[in-house]
C-alpha cells in the first residue's frame, strides 16, 4: 500500500531533521494553499514528536487583501495553538519586484527568528520545475539549473540558519487536494496568475506544452548531483591555487589566485571558482549572471581584469587579486563604539576610545595621509577599500598597516573561510 501524504511528510522530516529533533522550529506561511498544507502537516507531526512551532507571515503590502490574508493565518495558528507573527515590508520601487521581495523575506525572517535555527518553507515539485524553466530561459549553467536544495544554509545578519523544504517531492495539486479534504482555509494570490511575472510565464508554458513537473524536477535533481561533483573538483583546485591574502600577518580580505594554475583548469571550474570568489569578497547572496561572469573571466585571463558584483579583479604579474571595488564601499560608514561595529559585512571593529571616531574605507584621502605602507601591502586600488578610522577628515588608524592598541579589528566574513564557503556551494 502506498504511503499517505502525512506519512511521506513525517519520513521527510525525519530524514531532514532527525533523529534528534530540535525543540523549536519556525514555519514561513503566506496563507496560500502550499504553505497552509505545510502548516497542517507540521502541526500533526509536531504533536507526535513534541516540537514547538512558531509561525511567521511576511506581508509585502503589495495588495489590499494581504493584511486580511495574514490575519487569516494568525487565526488558524491561534486555533491550532501556535504563536504567530506578521512582518511587514514595503517595496522601494527599485530593481526586480519578485527578487527584492524574496531577499526581504529572508532578511525579515532572519531578524525575527531569534535562536531558532530551522525555518520551513513550502516549495513544491512545481516550484522546482518552474524555476528550472525560468533559469533555462536566462541561459543558466549546471549550477543555476540544479534543483532547489531541501536544506539551504543562509548566512544572515543575525547569524546562520537553515531553510528546510520538506515538500519538494509533492505536487501543488495534491497538497491543495489535501487541505480541501481537511477544510483548511487558504487564499489564492491573484499575482500567481499575472502573466507579467516570469514564474507565471513558466507555469503557463509547462501547462501549454504538457510537460510534467516531475520530469523537469527529476532533471533538476540530476543536475544538482552533477553540481555537487563539480564543486568537489573546484574545492580541490582552490586548495592548490587560491589563497587568502595577508599583510603584516593580518588578513586583507582579498583572495589571490595563481594565474598560471588557474588558466590550466577546465572552463567550468574556472567559472565556479571566480563566481565563488566574487560572492565571498562581496558577501553577496547570489552568483553573478553567467554572461557577465564569462566576460570578466575572459578579461582576467587575457590580462585585463575588471569589476563585477561590487568586486574588482586586478591582474598583477602571476596573480589575480580579487578585492573589493571602492565604489561599493565608499559610502559605507559607522560610528565606532566599545562594542564591535560591523563594516561591509566582514570587518568587526571596536575601540576603547570611540568618541568622535568614524569607521569607513581608507579611500584616496586616507591613502595620502597614511604614514606606514609596509611591504606586502595590497596595491593602491585594493588598499583604499580597507577599513580605516577617522576623526573628521583626519586619519587615525587603518588596517592592517597602521593600527593602534586602542582599536581591535577582526576579519570574519559571514560565510567563514573561502574554502569553507566554496564547499557549501
Amino acid at each position: 500500500m502506498s504511503e499517505t501524504l502525512p506519512e511521506r511528510f513525517a519520513a521527510r522530516m525525519g530524514q531532514l531533521l532527525g533523529p534528534d529533533f530540535p525543540t523549536d522550529i519556525a514555519l514561513a506561511v503566506s496563507g496560500g494553499g502550499d504553505s497552509m498544507a505545510m502548516l497542517a502537516l507540521t502541526h500533526d507531526w509536531a504533536r507526535v514528536f513534541g516540537v514547538k512551532l512558531r509561525v511567521v507571515t511576511v506581508d509585502h503590502g503589495l495588495r489590499q487583501e494581504s493584511a486580511d490574508e495574514a490575519m487569516m493565518v494568525a487565526k488558524e495558528c491561534a486555533l491550532l495553538g501556535h504563536p504567530h507573527a506578521t512582518l511587514r515590508w514595503q517595496w522601494d520601487g527599485q530593481g526586480n519586484l519578485q527578487d527584492a521581495a524574496r531577499r526581504a523575506r529572508l532578511e525579515l525572517i532572519d531578524a525575527w527568528r531569534g535562536e531558532i535555527y530551522h525555518v520551513l518553507m513550502a516549495h513544491t515539485q512545481d516550484d522546482v520545475a518552474e524555476t528550472f524553466l525560468m533559469r533555462l530561459a536566462r541561459g543558466s549553467g549546471v549550477e543555476g539549473l540544479s534543483a532547489m536544495e531541501e536544506r539551504r544554509r543562509i548566512v544572515g545578519a543575525s547569524g546562520t540558519f537553515e531553510v528546510i523544504r520538506p515538500l519538494l517531492n509533492e505536487t501543488r495539486a495534491y497538497l491543495r487536494h489535501h487541505i480541501k479534504t481537511l477544510k483548511v482555509p487558504c487564499v489564492d494570490d491573484p499575482s500567481n496568475k499575472d502573466p507579467r511575472f516570469d514564474r507565471v510565464k513558466a507555469r503557463n508554458a509547462l501547462a501549454s506544452l504538457g510537460i510534467d513537473s516531475g520530469t523537469l524536477a527529476a532533471t533538476a535533481g540530476r543536475l544538482r548531483s552533477a553540481s555537487k561533483a563539480l564543486t568537489h573538483r573546484a574545492v580541490d583546485v582552490a586548495r592548490d591555487c587560491v589563497s587568502e591574502d595577508k599583510c603584516c600577518w593580518m588578513p586583507t580580505g582579498d583572495l589571490l589566485i595563481d594565474r598560471d594554475r588557474f588558466a590550466d583548469v577546465e572552463d567550468d571550474t574556472q567559472r565556479r571558482l571566480l563566481a565563488a570568489a566574487l560572492q565571498w569578497v562581496s558577501s553577496a547572496p547570489y552568483r553573478p549572471r553567467a554572461s557577465a561572469l564569462e566576460d570578466l573571466l575572459e578579461r582576467a585571463l587575457s590580462g585585463g581584469g575588471g569589476t563585477l558584483h561590487g568586486v574588482r579583479v586586478i591582474v598583477s604579474g602571476a596573480q589575480l587579486r580579487v578585492t573589493r571595488e571602492f565604489v561599493a564601499v565608499q559610502d559605507l560608514s559607522a560610528q565606532l563604539a566599545e562594542e564591535e561595529v560591523t563594516w561591509d559585512g566582514r570587518w568587526h571593529v571596536c575601540s576603547t576610545e570611540p568618541k568622535g571616531l568614524t569607521l569607513r574605507a581608507l579611500g584616496p584621502d586616507g591613502w595620502q595621509q597614511a604614514r606606514t605602507k609596509p611591504d606586502g601591502l595590497p596595491p593602491h586600488d585594493a588598499a583604499i577599500t580597507l577599513p580605516a578610522v577617522f576623526r573628521g577628515d583626519q586619519l587615525v588608524a587603518w588596517h592592517p598597516a597602521d593600527t593602534s592598541p586602542d582599536f581591535q579589528v577582526r576579519f570574519a566574513p559571514p560565510a567563514g573561510q573561502f574554502i569553507t564557503f566554496l564547499e557549501s556551494r
